[in-house]
């Protein structure tokens, strides 16, 4: 088993993620780790909580960054894409599970320390919690096995402006800080998740095994596609973008990469843009082909469980 430190910013396709992660026995889930991003920090570990409740799982989740490397507290949400609860206006109260007390920095400094190059941390928020783990202790550099991001637009458009990626434009002065990191990093980004897609007939399947958590999934994910249909009429269901991230983890054979010096624009109108150049030297693995449909059947066999 592959050990995973799951960082997240829980709202909906986090929570698939989360799923098809804690449902695949290659993986080992020692912790989940929690940011600004998607949602505020606190509703971020709070959603987390809610997913695994509905799994009936009991991994460790530590609350993580409440704001930017350097810039504040972030200002927007997209709430029209995940809901005013981050998962797509499921929730029913507060769920009953509670967060570890250790914070997400020092719990991530911690595993890597004890484990050192075993862990790969799989990242699909702002890189915020990566980039203060590195500052506070810059030895983890040489210790990480892999680091796993789902972020930027390297080859194609951006998903917030023309330039920009949700994840790196939250916080582009940490994508910036770990993309130069020499940390190895696989960069998941939306030149290859915008080629994945879960059909809006799957909802349907999901609600008709009558599992609870199935009737969970599917109503958050309802939503999120519904925002699609807005943003991407005629895609006809949503893009996986955080499962990709969990499913390289799994399988780095559903990907193609090439090697390619990436860097983060930290000013300007195209601040959050990632420029990737082609260099044999680096350590940073930009995914550039994906095979969508033997990924999105391994997605969609482990996603759900009774």
């Amino acid at each position: 088993m592959k050990p995973i430190i799951f960082d997240v910013d829980t709202g909906i396709d986090d929570a698939l993620a989360m799923a098809y992660a804690l449902h695949s026995p290659e993986l080992e889930v020692l912790g989940f780790t929690t940011c600004f991003g998607n949602v505020a920090v606190e509703d971020a570990t709070r959603n987390t909580l809610a997913v695994l409740e509905q799994l009936n799982q009991h991994i460790p989740v530590y609350s993580g960054a409440n704001q930017t490397l350097k810039r504040g507290e972030k200002k927007k949400y997209p709430k029209h894409v995940h809901g005013e609860d981050g998962l797509g206006n499921t929730l029913k109260g507060q769920p009953s599970l509670q967060a570890a007390h250790e914070s997400a920095v020092d719990f991530i400094i911690n595993q890597v320390k004890s484990r050192p190059q075993e862990i790969t941390v799989i990242a699909v928020g702002p890189l915020t919690n990566i980039a203060l783990a590195i500052k506070k202790s810059p030895e983890i550099m040489s210790l990480v096995k892999e680091v796993i991001i789902m972020g930027g637009a390297v080859k194609v458009p951006g998903n917030v402006n023309p330039f920009a990626e949700a994840n790196i434009i939250s916080d582009p002065d940490a994508a910036d800080l770990v993309l130069s990191s020499k940390l190895p990093v696989t960069l998941v980004g939306l030149d290859v998740t915008m080629q994945t897609c879960l059909p809006k007939s799957k909802l349907d399947d999901w609600r008709a095994t009558g599992i609870e958590s199935a009737q969970f999934f599917a109503k958050m994910t309802d939503h999120y596609m519904k925002a699609y249909d807005s943003s991407h009429p005629g895609l006809g269901g949503c893009a996986l973008h955080d499962p990709l991230a969990v499913g390289v983890a799994i399988d780095s054979g559903f990907v193609s990469t090439e090697l390619m010096d990436v860097k983060v624009v930290t000013e300007g109108e195209e601040t959050g843009r990632t420029i990737g150049e082609p260099d044999r030297k680096s350590s940073i693995r930009v995914c550039t082909e994906v095979d969508a449909d033997r990924f999105v059947k391994h997605f969609l066999d482990r996603v759900i469980r009774s």
